[in-house]
């Protein structure tokens, strides 16, 4: 039986897609995880402890467990577990992106500086240590790169920690908002180095999209061009609803295509998935992001494939681990449906007592799945400091504009029901 191991964080979304779609490719499956070393496997489940902030030590490890059980192939969830992957795989002669550009992409000053070498289109951009005075970077009036920017931390996702200034004023305020979020104990325990930095950018106008890929043997493959019909403008960038295919025109279509490409190169990515965040304006196309993974959360339910010996129903998961394997996936495409997600945006900040209207929510012609991931007792916390949506929205029908509709509608339907949170003495 062919051995795939799953290197995932112990609360990541997505563990349990791959392992269904392992498990219907009859593969066997190893876990890694970044829990602690010192528990006796406290969720039963066999998985490998790993340091994911020691990507050469953890591919030991992993080499190591390969001499005894010998792997076919290793996916990993999530940008913490990317340089490790990629380690493991160079070791094991696996097929993967090169650990070079597994680091990259975990960086966004490093991206940025590769990307800008390559001459593509990207923000102006200047990283700061933590313990900088943002005071002194616009006493003069405003920082390098300008008024309106944006200032972010180096190594979080899903718009975590991003502020919009346009102003001194917002730009001290936010600097100092992000300082915090970055010394506060739940970051300070992921262990990145590119926690002790902030990065400040021009802002860029424009239409935003999300890209879903594949590089198979260097070759880039796009799976999805995702529209974003809420405007992310600011001050704070929490991603709502995506939606496929593209109601951009053809022509702009492509030539996000034709960036994403020149921006795979420049990276040097090489196999395996992509997620990429691009923007579009009167000067072309600006790349803001390109991930060495695939798209996060839940997201991926949004997406299905089908192919004449495989026929429908086939998952991204399952297409992500059939290309892990090293098999043919060039026949597997994307279904006729348009379909997309709504991220549920935190109400508030607050004790989820209750969430009320999923029944009628779920009832919305179009809609497909009503997901709440958020448990009652649970603190919710909202961007820039929040770092989880409460729950999913999935939607398919005969046209994007219907599938914007419906998870409008169900969203209008549910009521998330809070309580104070108590203030921490």
């Amino acid at each position: 039986m062919p051995r795939l191991l799953i290197l995932t964080t112990t609360t990541g979304y997505q563990t349990r897609e791959f392992a269904r779609a392992a498990e219907k490719l009859g593969l066997e499956v190893v876990f890694g995880s970044d829990r602690c070393h010192r528990l006796d496997d406290p969720w039963r489940d066999g998985a490998l402890p790993l340091k994911f902030e020691k990507p050469d030590e953890a591919a030991r490890k992993i080499a190591a467990l390969a001499r005894s059980k010998p792997l076919d192939a290793i996916v990993a969830l999530g940008d913490a577990a990317a340089p490790a992957a990629a380690r493991a795989c160079r070791e094991l002669k696996l097929l993967s992106h090169p650990p070079q550009t597994a680091d990259v992409c975990r960086d966004k000053y490093q991206s940025r500086e590769q990307l800008r070498a390559a001459a593509m289109k990207v923000p102006e951009f200047a990283r700061y240590p933590l313990d900088a005075d943002p005071r002194a970077m616009v006493a003069t009036g405003a920082p390098p790169v300008g008024f309106p920017c944006v200032l972010k931390p180096l190594a979080l996702c899903a718009s975590r920690g991003v502020i919009r200034a346009d102003d001194p004023q917002q730009f001290v305020e936010a600097f100092e908002r992000i300082r915090a979020l970055l010394e506060s104990p739940d970051v300070r325990a992921m262990r990145q180095p590119t926690s002790g930095f902030i990065q400040v950018e021009s802002y860029v106008e424009g239409i935003e999209v999300a890209m879903e890929a594949l590089v198979d043997r260097g070759r880039l493959r796009v799976l999805a061009i995702f529209d974003k019909p809420d405007p992310l403008i600011g001050p704070y960038f929490e991603e709502t609803i995506y939606v496929t295919p593209s109601r951009l025109a053809r022509q702009t279509q492509g030539r996000l295509r034709q960036t994403l490409e020149a921006a795979v190169g420049a990276l040097g990515l090489y196999h395996g998935p992509v997620h990429a965040e691009l923007r579009v304006n009167g000067e072309g196309v600006w790349v803001m992001e390109v991930a060495a993974r695939s798209i996060g959360g839940l997201c991926s339910r949004a997406l299905r494939f089908r192919s004449p010996s495989l026929g429908d129903g086939i998952s991204l998961e399952e297409l992500l681990i059939r290309l892990a394997l090293g098999e043919d996936v060039s026949a597997i495409e994307r279904e006729r449906y348009a379909a997309g997600v709504m991220m549920i945006p935190v109400p508030a900040a607050g004790i989820l007592t209750s969430v009320e209207g999923i029944e009628q929510a779920s009832s919305v012609p179009g809609v497909d799945e009503v997901v709440i991931t958020a448990k009652p007792d649970q603190k919710l916390v909202p961007l820039p400091e929040g770092s989880s949506y409460p729950g999913f929205i999935f939607a398919r029908d005969d046209a994007p504009e219907a599938v914007e509709r419906a998870l409008r509608t169900a969203h209008e339907k549910l009521r998330f029901v809070l309580a104070p949170a108590l203030p921490v003495l």
